[in-house]
């Protein structure tokens, strides 16, 4: 199985019990292959609904974080600048995620594939 960097999106499903986000994350675990994302962290954090701070560390705690990395800033940079030239807006954050998925070899699962254009997915 190839490795999988999970967006915020599907994260949050998870959390919330949504069974579709479940038996992804419990494969994915299984084989050793569940990543998210360091701003992952940082969204997951910033929307989280009173009560859900334990579930939110402990969920995060069981996932293999990837870092931020000069590359990978810059290679997000230019996929943002390519796009706004094209006149689409892509959002800083999946812009890293994006390629932080492209550095690392990740499939990406996500709920919300308009948001990753030229990126390959979980299916």
């Amino acid at each position: 199985m190839q490795s999988i960097l999970f967006d915020t999106d599907f994260l949050i499903d998870f959390l919330r019990g949504k069974s579709s986000s479940l038996a992804v994350i419990t494969h994915a675990f299984s084989e050793n292959q569940a990543y998210i994302s360091i701003l992952s962290v940082y969204e997951l954090y910033a929307g989280m609904r009173p009560g859900e701070e334990e579930a939110t560390a402990d969920c995060i705690g069981a996932f293999r974080i990837e870092p931020l990395t000069f590359d990978i800033s810059k290679k997000a940079g230019m996929r943002r600048f390519k796009y706004r030239q094209k006149g689409v807006t892509l959002s800083n954050i999946n812009c890293i995620i994006a390629e932080t998925a492209r550095t690392r070899n990740h499939l990406i699962a996500t709920m919300n594939t308009k948001h990753y254009p030229d990126v390959k997915f979980y299916k």
